[in-house]
This record gives C-alpha cells, structure tokens and sequence, in this order.
C-alpha cells in the first residue's frame, strides 16, 4: 500500500527543486513495460516540456493536480495553441484527460505543483513524429524563449 499524502507531495517537490530538470516522478506501477502507467510528477517553474503527442489510440493521458498549479496547452499540428486551461489543486479545473494524438504540454505556474498521472503503457520513447516539430527539443537552443510564450499565455489577461 502506497499513502499520498502532504509528505509525499513535500518530498516529490523537493526532489524536483534539486533536479536540474527541475522535475521528479514517483512510479506506482512496477515496470516500464506494466500495461498501466500511473505516477506523481512534480513540476517547478522553470521545467520545459516540449510539445508532444501520443499516437498510439491507446495512450489518452490524465492528470489530475494534487497541489499547486498547472498551465496545460493543447496545440494543433501547425503549433498554434488552440486550448489552454490551468489545473489547480485548489479551485477550479482540477483535471483533465487528454486524447491520444493531441499535441499538449504543461508549465508549472507555482512552485510545489504535483499532479496524479496515469496512461497505458508499456513506456516506449516518443517517436520524432509524436516531439512537435515547430518547439525546441529540450536542451536546444530556444528553449528559454518558447517556454516563457507558454508560459505568458496564462499571465496575459
């Protein structure tokens, strides 16, 4: 039996801080190849996630925001952003599940963000046609500067 409470949270977001990523996942399923991927997965701001999709009909991916807050965008294939909302553990859209093939990715928007995530498995790589062509791969030159319009997107307004 596995207990998520404050603690783990506190502990999730630690490792994150001190991951020069700046992100930490706990695994609750036992392997890589398990059929069902469920994990925590703590964000910091200043993490970039590079646009992506799961082609596979299988891999819709949920997320549910355990604490902080969360900028999800959803893209479509030419990379204009044709959804945005925010996740937040406290008020709300707490949630959301993402269909497979839907390029989206995720900012922190405060520091301390978890959320519950879970999508079938087993783990294969993403495919260069599931990494969006039009962002920076991570570690790229670029990466800074994509992140921060992600990020702009929920501060605008």
């Amino acid at each position: 039996m596995s207990l998520i409470n404050t603690e783990t949270l506190a502990e999730l977001t630690q490792g994150a801080k001190a991951s020069p990523r700046l992100r930490k996942n706990f695994n609750f399923h036992a392997s890589n190849e398990s059929s069902c991927h469920r994990l925590l997965n703590a964000l910091e701001p200043g993490t970039y996630v590079q646009p992506h999709c799961h082609l596979d009909s299988e891999k819709d991916e949920t997320m549910i925001a355990l604490s902080g807050r969360f900028g999800i965008l959803i893209f479509d294939a030419q990379g204009e952003i044709i959804q945005q909302v925010v996740l937040s553990a406290k008020e709300g859209n707490v949630g959301i599940n993402i269909p497979a093939g839907a390029f989206h990715s995720m900012v922190a928007l405060e520091s301390g963000s978890v959320f519950f995530e879970s999508k079938a498995g087993p783990y294969v790589a993403l495919a260069a046609a599931e990494k969006a062509s039009w962002a920076p791969a991570e570690g790229e030159a670029g990466c800074a500067a994509y992140l921060a319009k992600m990020v702009a997107v929920f501060s605008a307004g």
